[in-house]
């Protein structure tokens, strides 16, 4: 095994020479020194090696740039630490990439679906104006004023003469008879 002749040193030793020479030399021992537990730590996280070996290049460029800001006590928990925040901020985006990904495979879709719900929708309310015109004409009038013009049954026998037991009795058969007209339509509409 290869020795090395800072092996000696401690880790605060290193970063006490980095200190005073601002020499990148220095780190550089204590990243090769920590080289496979930033290694272990990105496998750990990201789950991929080419992944973790970039993620280790990435975390070292940060440490020559942090460790000029900062001083630092325990070089070891603090290289641990740059290296989780990163790994945790890359899943981050990666998972807001997916998530935005699946928003707009989900916005595409409902589209699709609105617009499909449209046609039907269209279709269906043409099949209900065409079964609301077969209804008897005291059903027709009663129907359309409460439904469509959402008058209330006050209103309705003010408008058409009819007492009140007779509005909710063509209100009523109305209803019953534009379902049965409306089932049929939709019915034939599918066998074609």
């Amino acid at each position: 095994m290869k020795t090395n002749r800072y092996d000696s040193l401690s880790d605060n030793e290193l970063l006490e020479n980095y200190y005073q020479s601002k020499h990148p030399q220095w780190i550089g021992i204590l990243l090769e020194r920590y080289t496979l537990l930033l290694l272990g730590v990105c496998m750990k996280y990201l789950k991929n090696e080419d992944e973790a070996k970039d993620a280790v290049q990435q975390v070292f460029l940060k440490v020559l740039i942090e460790v000029t800001k900062y001083k630092i006590d325990f070089f070891k928990s603090w290289l641990y630490m740059v290296a989780k925040n990163h790994c945790l901020m890359k899943l981050r985006a990666q998972q807001g990439k997916y998530t935005q990904e699946l928003k707009e495979e989900t916005a595409i879709e409902q589209h699709e679906t609105d617009r499909n719900d449209l046609l039907t929708n269209e279709k269906t309310y043409s099949l209900l104006e065409e079964s609301v015109d077969e209804l008897n004409l005291e059903q027709k009038q009663c129907v359309t004023l409460f439904y469509l013009e959402k008058k209330s049954y006050q209103q309705i026998t003010e408008a058409t003469g009819f007492n009140l037991m007779q509005v909710k009795s063509h209100i009523q058969n109305g209803k019953r008879n534009l379902r049965m007209l409306l089932g049929k339509k939709l019915k034939q509409r599918q066998q074609n």
